[in-house]
C-alpha cells in the first residue's frame, strides 16, 4: 500500500510539473494570441467563401429547390464528400507507408563468408566393394561316415596336401588290401600263362580271359584306393582355415559343410563403376582400398580384370583388383573404399558444399560485394551479389567450381538462404562450416 501511495504522489507530482511548464512556455511563446489570430484568419476564409459561394449559379439552383429536397442535396454531397475525404486518406497511408519501407531499404543479414582459394585435387574414381579371398572354399566330403582324426585347430595357416580331416577308413583299408593281394594273384596266373602261351601249352583264349581278369582286379585297387582316399580330406590349395567344429566321433553325411579354407594374400576386391567411366579404366590401373576397420590404414593394389559387359540392370561394370595382403588384416566379406587414380593432380577453386544452393535451373552463390561505402564501424560495407555456377567433383566437404566465380572472390558459406540480391552483409566468422576434403566421423 505505501509503494501505490508513493507511486501515485509521483504521478501527481508529474503531471502538476507538467501543466506549469506548459503555461509557461503558453505565455513565453504567445500561444494564446497565436490560437487567436489563426481563428480570426479561418473565420475572415470562411466568410469570403461564403460571399463567394452566394453569388454562384448552384447556390441560386439550390435555393430554389423544395426545402426538402435542398435538405436532400445537400446530405449527399456531404456524404460523398466524406467518402472521398476517406478514400483519399487511405491513398495518402499507403502511399507513406510504401515511401517509408522504400526508404528503409533491405535489412542486413549476418553471415558467414572465406576467400575462393585453389587447392591441388588427385583427379580420381571411387566405389564401394567388397572383399574376396584369392581362393576360398567350403569344405565338404564326398562320403559320410565317422570322423577319426581332425589334425587342424581353428585359424591354423596350411599348405596345399595337408590333412584337414579323416574319417574312419578301417574296412575301407582292409578291402583294399583283399582286393590288392586278388590284383597281385591274377597278375601272376597272367603272367604264368604268357609263358604258356608261348610254348602253344594253352590257347590265346584262356590267355586273353586271364590278362583281362589282372586288369579287372587292378581296377577295382584303383577303386578302392580312391574310395579311402575320400576318407582323407586334405587342403586343395595353401591358405588359413576357419572355425573348426567338427570333433573325433562326429558322423558326417556327403555334402555337409565341414571347415572353410581361405587364402588371403594376395586377395581380391570386387567394385562396380558406372559404364560412362568405361574410358577411364584399364587392367593394370593403381587403386587405393581403405576399409572402416582399419582407418588409419590404406592397401595399394592393381586392376586385374574388367567384365566384357555391362549390367543391363544398373549399367555398371563389374570390376576385379588385386591387393598385396602380407599382414593378412584385410578378410574375404569386408566393405571397402575403392579409389582409383587419374592421372597427375589439378588445380581447382574449392568451396564447402554448403556454400553452393542447388536448384532445377542451376547452382548459384552469393557473392559478398563491396558497395563502395562505409558502415557504422568504418568498415567496407558489403551486400550480397547472386551468381550461377558450374559444379564439379566432391571431395569430403570439398566441392570444385569450375565456372562463375573467380580466384580471390568472398564468398557466402553460411546464412545465404535468407539472401537475395543487394542484402546488407554483416559478416561473422567466428563459425564457419565444415570444409575438410577428408572429414573424420566425430566420436
Amino acid at each position: 500500500m505505501k509503494l501505490l501511495q508513493t507511486i501515485k504522489s509521483k504521478l501527481i507530482a508529474a503531471a502538476i510539473a507538467l501543466w506549469a511548464w506548459l503555461k509557461l512556455k503558453a505565455v513565453q511563446w504567445k500561444m494564446r494570441e497565436r490560437a487567436i489570430g489563426l481563428w480570426e484568419r479561418a473565420k475572415a476564409f470562411y466568410a469570403r467563401m461564403g460571399v463567394k459561394w452566394r453569388g454562384t449559379k448552384a447556390y441560386a439552383k439550390l435555393m430554389a429547390m423544395e426545402p426538402l429536397q435542398r435538405r436532400m442535396t445537400v446530405m449527399l454531397c456531404g456524404v460523398f464528400l466524406l467518402l472521398g475525404l476517406i478514400f483519399a486518406f487511405n491513398q495518402f497511408k499507403s502511399f507513406m507507408i510504401k515511401h517509408f519501407i522504400s526508404g528503409m531499404g533491405l535489412p542486413p543479414a549476418t553471415v558467414s563468408t572465406m576467400v575462393v582459394a585453389t587447392s591441388e585435387w588427385q583427379p580420381k574414381l571411387t566405389s564401394v566393394g567388397n572383399i574376396r579371398a584369392f581362393r576360398g572354399v567350403d569344405l565338404s566330403t564326398e562320403i559320410g561316415g565317422l570322423v577319426q582324426v581332425v589334425p587342424v585347430k581353428s585359424g591354423q595357416d596350411v599348405k596345399e596336401g595337408d590333412l584337414l580331416i579323416k574319417l574312419n577308413d578301417a574296412s575301407d583299408v582292409a578291402q583294399l588290401n583283399s582286393l590288392k593281394a586278388m590284383a597281385d594273384l591274377a597278375k601272376v596266373i597272367n603272367e604264368r600263362d604268357k609263358l604258356q602261351l608261348a610254348i602253344q601249352a594253352i590257347s590265346k583264349n584262356v590267355f586273353d580271359t586271364s590278362k583281362a581278369d589282372a586288369q579287372s582286379k587292378q581296377a577295382q585297387v584303383e577303386a578302392q584306393t580312391a574310395l579311402v582316399a575320400k576318407k582323407n580330406l586334405k587342403a586343395p590349395f595353401s591358405g588359413r582355415v576357419g572355425i573348426v567344429s567338427i570333433n573325433p566321433g562326429q558322423f558326417v553325411n556327403p555334402g555337409d559343410k565341414l571347415i572353410t579354407l581361405q587364402t588371403l594374400d594376395p586377395i581380391f576386391v570386387d567394385f562396380t563403376l558406372p559404364q560412362g567411366n568405361a574410358e577411364q579404366i584399364q587392367v593394370g590401373q593403381e587403386v587405393v582400398v581403405t576399409t572402416d576397420a582399419f582407418k588409419d590404414a590404406s592397401f595399394t593394389g592393381k586392376i586385374t580384370a574388367i567384365s566384357p559387359k555391362v549390367d543391363t540392370n544398373t549399367r555398371n561394370i563389374q570390376i576385379e583388383a588385386q591387393l598385396a595382403n602380407p599382414e593378412k588384416k584385410v578378410l574375404p566379406g569386408m566393405f571397402a573404399n575403392v579409389n582409383i587414380k587419374l592421372g597427375a593432380e589439378v588445380k581447382l577453386l574449392t568451396l564447402p558444399q554448403t556454400a553452393v544452393t542447388y536448384n532445377p535451373y542451376g547452382s548459384t552463390v552469393f557473392i559478398a560485394k563491396p558497395t563502395g561505402k562505409k558502415d557504422k564501424q568504418g568498415k567496407p560495407a558489403l551486400e550480397a551479389q547472386q551468381v550461377f555456377v558450374t559444379t564439379g567433383a566432391t571431395r569430403g566437404d570439398q566441392v570444385a567450381i569450375l565456372k562463375g566465380i573467380n580466384e580471390g572472390d568472398t564468398v557466402v558459406t553460411s546464412g545465404q538462404l535468407k539472401l537475395k540480391n543487394g542484402t546488407p552483409l554483416i559478416v561473422n566468422n567466428k563459425v564457419q562450416p565444415a570444409n575438410s576434403p577428408d572429414p573424420k566421423p566425430q566420436e
